[in-house]
């Protein structure tokens, strides 16, 4: 019951819902993760204490945080502290919804971090810091204000300052789909606040020293480099070492090791000077210098140690914030030292040869075997490369295992930025041979950046690679999320997508933020995936195709696939003329479910819905992330460039040029008719043009068009005005860019003589792939002479105005 409880929960109008797990492990620190729905105010508390079922927020005077979701009718964020509200904010990314969310809520040392997702720290929304933080708030309430509020899969995770140990509930296993797997999670993963070289102390396994101690002459093994990047030793490099100590006991030395192995270690107080010395003699300063402030506050307080207890020391750790090997910060090991070892092959026993680059490194196997489970089991496993001083790796990605090599040394990411063109792809290497090596924090760290840098352009890449590996499932789940978001762009920016596997494809296409401009493009997506192109095309290209080939020779072995995926495109949203079209098509004859599809899309359109629709889902329109700008007549009001003039719809119209939030530059410089705001004005100019200019070699004039650092469009109609001149262009070029600099043809103008009066609008639609295409730069570049032969380099138009899907 009390699991069912955690899992799912319905906390009624203005109450509280209380629970011992709700609870952070170190006060004022904690992150909780839990999905939710309702209508509005997900509210969450955090108090010192729990509070009852009945309790309520608005009437509580011990100190506490509220951070309520969905506030004001779903539209603003509050965080109160103490009853009194510090933040109320508008527009940020979190809403709620009669569907569940995914939410997620930090809180470390009044640092208040809000996101949304079922991973901490990905998708962060909002942050808050309160000046004066609350560090005793421990328990988690979940509340409501009016209305009902489902809560479900909630979880309460410690939180340190790296956020390291929020990456331990990574899920590096696949995922099974079930609701206990998050559950589970905590306890499959390994332990990486206790991570490190205790599992080498004293073992005989890797060591090449060791000490023969006391009277009784005990041999206690040890690791060259380990003790070297620790003190001084005075090691031989090469030979087996071993270290006399006979005026030494055991128990002193093992405390010597056990701090420099795990940075803890417990000895009585009579046994202090001994350590003390120890430590001198071996140059372990930090441990020498600990023994003598616990010696000196002894002599002040003999009461601080109890008679016959044993006195703790610990080592005092290091913050390195860019460190996610939480161990090397635990431990008086000197990193600086321990590098310069990789670099001079001090101390090293094993040679790495990497094929086609030879010897790469001489390394240390307990370095190795220490990060790495299968390295460790490689020289212990009594094969070749156990009696063997040196091992060679085949099929590996050299840049990507230097800087793991690096990395085992150092605890850091280095080199990645600069070592490699492609920065991504190395990141995706280096990610897959941390996974191949099991460094299970190098594969946590490679997978934060990976998803701190996804991108449109990055995502179908990063698929491509980790779509067949288990360990990256969180990867997975944001790219594919990624993608449905973005989904016109990563479908026609390349043709890479249809590389994808079924299975990720598949999902894509039933991710409920798939969001697209027009169902069209779902269609077109598909069939160039069933048809593995090789180019960009639409369904009228596969139409034309199967007159002359089957579909089993156009699809091959991806036919199947076709008719499972035709089930995921909404008919019914299609445009009635494209149905039309669809259903006296090659498709619809050639292919028996698409036809069904079709014709109940058609029948559905003429007649309405029957009542009996089993799957209501393919008549919801999807969400959009541009808005459309149709074309309508010439000098319509429903162009980009006119709703860039109202503040994109927020405001009366103003020149968008004189309000900065379009810019307008020409190929010439201004004049009193070289004025960039006359293009976008509403009142016609006699005189306007751009001058020639020489670019390559060659003459051309321009009119350049910026939507703006934030904004995109889809272009699919554009329009000119000619001036008062009959300078009339006959070849010419409209143009997209995202950078400024590399043009794309949306569409070329090769004796049209469709400009032939001073003062005419003209329009133009834009076909093809490019019209799918986002683009921030657009431009009209003469290509050839125009009809005026006095000056026939002059761009004479005075009003432009571009149509399509704006972001």
């Amino acid at each position: 019951m009390e699991k069912k409880q955690k899992k799912f929960l319905t906390v009624a109008p203005f109450e509280c819902a209380w629970h011992d797990n709700l609870r952070f492990k170190e006060a004022g620190r904690g992150c909780v993760a839990f999905d939710a729905f309702a209508h509005n105010d997900v509210t969450v508390v955090f108090r010192e204490k729990t509070g009852s079922q009945h309790y309520h927020y608005k009437r509580d005077n011990s100190p506490h945080y509220t951070v309520i979701i969905g506030s004001h009718r779903n539209k603003r964020l509050n965080i109160e502290v103490d009853g009194k509200t510090v933040v109320d904010v508008a527009g940020v990314d979190l809403y709620c919804s009669s569907a569940f969310q995914s939410y997620w809520i930090s809180i470390y040392d009044g640092l208040i971090s809000i996101g949304k997702g079922r991973y901490p720290f990905q998708n962060l929304v909002f942050q808050w810091l309160d000046s004066n933080p609350n560090c005793s708030v421990q328990y988690v309430g979940l509340s409501s204000w009016d209305r009902h509020v489902g809560y479900r899969n909630i979880n309460v995770m410690p939180l340190k300052q790296n956020h390291i140990s929020l990456w331990k509930h990574v899920d590096f296993r696949e995922y099974d789909g079930t609701e206990d797997a998050d559950e589970e999670l905590e306890e499959d993963i390994g332990d990486y606040e206790n991570w490190g070289l205790e599992n080498f102390l004293e073992s005989w396994e890797l060591s090449d020293v060791f000490f023969i101690v006391g009277q009784e002459e005990r041999a206690v093994p040890a690791h060259k480099v380990i003790l070297a990047a620790s003190g001084s030793f005075s090691l031989s490099t090469r030979e087996e070492d071993i270290i006399h100590l006979q005026d030494v006991c055991y128990a002193t030395l093992h405390a010597l090791l056990e701090y420099i192995y795990t940075g803890n270690t417990k000895v009585p107080e009579s046994c202090l000077s001994s350590l003390r010395a120890l430590s001198l003699r071996f140059e372990v300063s930090a441990l020498a210098k600990q023994c003598d402030e616990l010696t000196e506050r002894f002599k002040l307080n003999k009461k601080l140690f109890d008679s016959g207890k044993s006195v703790e020391i610990s080592y005092p750790p290091i913050s390195r914030l860019n460190c996610p090997a939480v161990f090397l910060n635990k431990i008086p090991v000197d990193i600086k030292r321990l590098n310069s070892f990789l670099l001079t092959s001090e101390y090293s026993d094993v040679d790495i040869y990497v094929e086609g680059h030879g010897l790469v490194a001489q390394s240390h196997r307990i370095i190795l075997g220490l990060w790495s489970a299968p390295f460790t089991k490689m020289f212990t496993n009594g094969m070749n490369e156990s009696v063997s001083s040196k091992i060679c790796l085949k099929d590996i990605c050299f840049d990507a295992f230097m800087i793991m090599l690096q990395f085992m040394y150092s605890g850091e990411i280095n080199g990645y930025d600069t070592m490699h063109t492609d920065t991504d792809m190395l990141l995706l290497q280096l990610l897959l041979l941390a996974d191949q090596f099991g460094v299970l924090l190098l594969h946590q760290e490679c997978c934060k950046r990976l998803l701190e840098h996804l991108s449109e352009d990055s995502v179908c890449h990063v698929l491509l690679v980790i779509s067949s590996v288990p360990s990256c499932k969180v990867i997975e789940e944001t790219c594919e999320r990624t993608f449905s978001l973005h989904f016109d762009y990563c479908t026609t920016a390349s043709i890479d997508f249809v590389m994808l596997d079924e299975a990720t494809f598949g999902n894509i296409l039933q991710h409920p933020d798939l969001t697209v401009t027009s169902e069209e493009r779902v269609l077109n997506a598909i069939l160039l995936w069933c048809c593995e192109a090789d180019e960009l095309f639409g369904w009228e290209s596969v139409d034309e195709m199967l007159l002359n080939l089957t579909p089993e020779l156009i699809f091959g072995e991806r036919l199947n696939f076709l008719e499972v995926f035709l089930d995921f495109v909404r008919f019914p949203l299609l445009p009635y003329s494209l149905l039309q079209k669809l259903v006296r098509s090659n498709l619809s004859m050639r292919i028996p479910r698409f036809g069904e599809l079709v014709k109940e899309a058609v029948t559905f359109l003429e007649f309405g819905s029957s009542g009996h629709d089993k799957d209501l889902i393919k008549f919801q329109h999807r969400r959009s992330s541009f808005k459309e700008l149709q074309y309508i007549c010439n000098g319509d009001s429903n162009g980009v460039l006119y709703f860039a003039g109202t503040s994109y719809g927020e405001h009366r119209w103003m020149n968008p040029v004189l309000s900065k939030r379009v810019t307008i530059t020409a190929s010439s410089p201004l004049s009193r008719f070289t004025d960039p705001k006359v293009l976008v004005s509403r009142s016609y100019q006699g005189t306007s043009f751009a001058g020639p200019r020489m670019e390559d070699g060659r003459n051309t004039a321009w009119w350049m068009v910026d939507l703006g650092h934030s904004h995109q469009l889809m272009c699919n109609h554009y329009t000119l005005r000619q001036d008062g001149s009959r300078a009339f262009i006959r070849n010419w070029s409209f143009q997209g860019s995202m950078d400024g600099s590399s043009w794309t043809n949306l569409r070329v103008h090769e004796n049209d003589e469709t400009m032939c009066k001073p003062g005419q609008f003209a329009s133009w639609p834009v076909f093809g792939p490019n019209a799918l295409l986002p683009f921030r730069f657009f431009r009209v570049v003469l290509t050839a002479p125009t009809t005026d032969a006095g000056n026939p380099w002059i761009l004479c138009i005075c009003f432009l105005e571009f149509y399509g899907y704006f972001r």
